[in-house]
């Protein structure tokens, strides 16, 4: 069964506050959900996984289908680095870079994927 969207509006809110405020949980939470159903729509496919632990994770970007055990292509990070990427406050070379991404397989990278939302400032 599929997880209900999480409505613009909603989802919106929760990123800015997560991003410019000292947010509560359940706001970082609905912050990152929301910006990993971005990821998924624009980029839909099933060739990497996006993991932010303990809040989300999706399958995203078109290729091999991956089906069973642990994916070949594997992107994790935190909620601070999964934000930032997703608003565009960092890019996709600047977080592998910095070791602040665990990135494995072939196919285990975001550029031109991200962001998915940008914030008016």
């Amino acid at each position: 069964m599929a997880r209900a969207r999480i409505p613009d509006d909603v989802g919106r809110d929760a990123v800015d506050l997560a991003v410019r405020e000292a947010a509560s949980r359940d706001d970082i939470a609905t912050a990152v959900r929301y910006t990993l159903q971005l990821l998924a729509e624009h980029s839909s496919g099933n060739t990497l996984e996006v993991r932010v632990p303990p809040f989300g994770a999706v399958q995203c970007i078109e290729g091999p289908r991956h089906t069973r055990g642990t994916p070949p292509n594997v992107i994790e990070m935190d909620a601070e680095t999964w934000l930032a990427l997703a608003t565009g406050a960092l890019s996709w070379a600047d977080a592998a870079a910095s070791g602040t991404v665990t990135a494995s397989g072939q196919r285990a990278d975001l550029t031109g994927h991200i962001p998915v939302l940008r914030l008016p400032h």
